[in-house]
């Protein structure tokens, strides 16, 4: 787990009350680059928090695409993620922990019912909702508006992508403080929106510390995003 990010903070506050913040998005909508703007230009009290799926899959779970197979995997995944967010809560270093995904996503890619994935993990949609702050959602683009599959990670097509946004639109239904950033012909102007979106849920003890001016830097998961292009609001 990312322990915060990169820049210093001269905030006199050595502990913060965390507040749980989600970002999401469907294949191919950028939140890969939009989470590294972040880890790179936000100060060291906001911590970055791993995708859970990643952690997984990348570990040696297997991959399969039996029942029994996906239930597992969307267990797994659940508990990996309380236990991430816990782990933050619980040390109080961090004013947001923004979360590569959040637990509710396991519902689009649950192959069962809602009502069996909630009695599967041992709670319920509305404890799950009331734990986070904020969720935003980067639509994923069309085939025709920038989905990328090209990608050899990336085994969606743009046909699936967009079934799998259209699934994590729904699981999030109900949140009170859910933000939706559409895609945009431009994607530096989707970056920049989303980007606005995480610091207007940081705390003004670190809001004015964060870097003013996004710095160039290198290509950002499959998107090459030019940093200092994208102004500060």
């Amino acid at each position: 787990m990312s322990k915060g990010t990169t820049v210093r903070c001269q905030c006199p506050h050595t502990a913060h009350p965390p507040r749980l913040v989600v970002l999401t998005g469907g294949p191919g909508a950028g939140k890969t680059a939009v989470l590294e703007i972040v880890r790179r230009n936000f100060c060291e009290h906001i911590a970055v928090l791993p995708e859970a799926a990643s952690i997984i899959f990348g570990g040696g779970f297997w991959r399969k695409d039996t029942g029994p197979a996906r239930r597992a995997a969307q267990r797994a995944i659940y508990h990996v993620q309380r236990e991430m967010e816990r782990l933050v809560m619980e040390e109080r270093q961090s004013a947001v922990a923004l979360c590569d995904r959040g637990t509710l996503d396991g519902l689009a890619y649950w192959p069962d019912s809602e009502d069996q994935f909630w009695r599967e993990v041992g709670t319920n949609r509305e404890t799950e909702l009331a734990r986070y702050s904020a969720v935003i959602q980067l639509r994923t683009p069309t085939a025709g508006g920038g989905y990328n599959h090209e990608n050899p990670i990336r085994i969606e097509s743009h046909i699936q992508a967009s079934e799998l946004d259209e699934k994590i639109l729904q699981a999030w239904e109900g949140h009170t403080h859910r933000l939706i950033v559409e895609t945009t012909a431009d994607f530096l102007a989707k970056a920049k929106h989303a980007v606005d979106l995480i610091r207007d849920e940081v705390p003004d003890c670190c809001k004015k510390h964060m870097v003013g001016d996004f710095k160039e830097q290198p290509p950002l998961g499959d998107r090459h995003v030019e940093l200092e292009s994208i102004p500060d609001s």
